[in-house]
């Protein structure tokens, strides 16, 4: 499975429903899953299904705040990404992840790990692309 963007976060992102400013702009999440098979094309919102247990660790059912690196434009390509995001003295596993607008739980972004990645009593870390027109995490551009 690849990185997948929801239909739903297609659609909302035409009418409105997001601001990727950094200033003022809407909050997004990332939540940790244990399984991510069913975060799909046709995935709407967050869900607590397969995320990861906050069981004996560090980590908060809802994952932690992103902090927006705000939208620019280069070569064409319209983008917006993310700084890295540390989950501090953690023991858990992942496989992939979910950004989500924090205030209504609207799916943007299904992060796949390309496998099950541990902390053990330590940092967690999900590192962001570099931020620009042909890295960045969320791009648009001419087809």
């Amino acid at each position: 499975m690849a990185n997948v963007v929801p239909d739903s976060f297609k659609t909302d992102l035409l009418e409105g429903t997001f601001n990727f400013a950094s200033s003022g702009g809407s909050t997004f999440k990332l939540a940790l899953y244990t399984n991510i098979s069913g975060l799909t094309t046709a995935t709407t919102a967050y869900t607590t299904s397969n995320e990861v247990s906050s069981s004996g660790t560090s980590y908060t059912a809802g994952g932690n705040t992103l902090t927006n690196n705000g939208v620019a434009v280069a070569s064409n390509i319209g983008y917006v990404d993310f700084a890295d995001l540390t989950f501090s003295s953690v023991t858990l596993s992942a496989v992939g992840a979910l950004i989500y607008k924090g205030s209504s739980n609207e799916a943007v972004l299904v992060l796949d790990f390309g496998g099950t990645k541990t902390a053990t009593n330590g940092d967690f870390v999900v590192q962001f692309p570099t931020a620009n027109s042909s890295s960045a995490i969320i791009r648009l551009g001419d087809a």
